[in-house]
């Protein structure tokens, strides 16, 4: 995996380090193993001052392109590295050895991970044939995107795109599905919707790899799209950001990729963009 550092994060760490001398706390670097518990996430002022300065005060394509740059400096996992980097971006608060599953909300031991029944695997929320990147390092293995999930549940889901409606699956409540689309749980919409229109700015078709854009409509099939757009601004704009997706954003920024999801520092750039 590489290690590069983005020249934004390391003034973004010399920025928090003094803002937690001036608060008269104790800065401490993040422990690797276990993952620290759910707590602050880091100021928005330091990121807008480092990270984002470059995006501030634009919209619109402006601000797509201003950020598909800033987020494209990253570091890169292997599909196998993934394993355990979900067992810390997703770590259950209440239960250090578990995580989260995002359709189910299933607290689940985080040795019991697989291709069995019951057990939970990788699910990709921008499905990996609309674009077919596969799990090739890149948008495989974004684990902005990449999420753990009941391998029953992950499966039912498919390569589906989102909208409302459909039958209650009984494996996971709250969760809804027809033949061309599916509905998450309330709770995580918000986090569905962010994590699509981040690989939109993420993946532009400059890298090899296909240019990621959603629209409108289900059944886009293997074409470089998802939709439904205008629910996905919806669930953004309900389901706004919690301390449990702030905490990942902050984790992937700090410990693995080095780049962030901006939508969830910034959710009002939702529409300012789309």
């Amino acid at each position: 995996m590489s290690r590069r550092h983005p020249s934004g994060r390391r003034t973004l760490l010399a920025t928090l380090a003094a803002f937690a001398v001036l608060a008269g706390t104790a800065a401490a670097a993040p422990a690797a193993t276990p993952p620290a518990p759910a707590g602050a996430a880091t100021p928005l002022g330091a990121l807008d001052d480092t990270y984002y300065q470059n995006a501030l005060g634009k919209t619109g394509t402006a601000l797509k392109s201003s950020l598909h740059t800033i987020i494209s400096n990253q570091s890169k996992l292997s599909y196998s590295q993934v394993w355990d980097a979900l067992k810390n971006t997703d770590q259950d608060p209440a239960n250090s050895s578990n995580v989260i599953l995002l359709y189910s909300g299933r607290s689940e031991p985080k040795s019991n991970n697989g291709g069995g029944v019951d057990q939970w695997n990788r699910e990709h929320v921008w499905a990996k044939s609309h674009g077919d990147f596969g799990t090739a390092t890149g948008p495989g293995t974004d684990i902005h995107h990449l999420r753990p999930e009941d391998v029953t549940v992950n499966s039912t889901r498919g390569n589906k795109d989102f909208d409302n409606g459909g039958t209650e699956l009984s494996e996971a409540p709250g969760n809804y599905t027809d033949s061309d689309s599916f509905e998450p749980r309330d709770a995580v919409k918000g986090d569905v919707a962010r994590m699509i229109l981040y690989m939109a700015v993420r993946y532009e078709g400059d890298d090899a790899f296909a240019d990621l854009e959603p629209n409108d409509k289900v059944s886009n099939g293997s074409a470089p799209n998802i939709g439904r757009l205008s629910v996905l601004k919806t669930w953004s704009e309900q389901d706004p950001p919690d301390t449990f997706e702030k905490r990942r954003n902050d984790v992937i920024f700090n410990q693995y990729q080095h780049n962030r999801n901006p939508f969830i520092d910034h959710p009002e750039w939702v529409e300012s963009i789309w």
